[in-house]
């Protein structure tokens, strides 16, 4: 089984999907995964989450994402553009990114799998097991903070 397959079946994202898995540099061991469009989607608005009609498109970004067998996966997509009736042309709505921070290059999904592995061991050893930043990490704990704060019980 491929895993642009396996990724297509656990994570679904209404208009995209996850098209070709490569080898990012086999000197690193990274997995790049190519996510598109699909053919008959419209892009949202980010800003008031109204669909449009597309305006182009930007340049490549990389979001990471959960490693699949100790090797670090990247999301890589161009995101397009929206000529939105209310907020002129605006950059899509990415249903992958934080929700407090979508430039960031980081998945909701992977700072999830962070926060919770942060709550086992500390900050830096988290880091280090899943070969990224002391600061990715203390990103992913801080969306889950703000998370729990706004759903909690009284």
């Amino acid at each position: 089984m491929l895993l642009t397959t396996i990724l297509n079946h656990v994570q679904k994202f209404k208009s995209f999907v996850f098209k070709k898995a490569q080898w990012a540099n086999a000197e690193k061991s990274e997995i790049d995964v190519l996510v598109e469009a699909r053919a008959n989607s419209r892009p949202i608005c980010s800003q008031c989450g109204r669909v449009g009609p597309r305006h182009g498109r930007q340049t490549v970004r990389r979001f990471s994402y959960l490693p699949v067998w100790g090797i670090p996966v990247t999301l890589v997509y161009a995101p397009r553009r929206v000529n939105c009736s209310w907020c002129g042309i605006r950059v899509e709505s990415l249903p992958w990114t934080l929700p407090e921070n979508p430039k960031s290059p980081l998945t909701e999904t992977y700072a999830w799998y962070l926060a919770r592995w942060a709550q086992r061991l500390s900050w830096l050893e988290t880091a280090q097991t899943f070969r990224t930043t002391w600061d990715t990490v203390r990103q992913a704990v801080s969306m889950a903070v703000r998370w729990g704060l706004a759903h909690r019980d009284r």
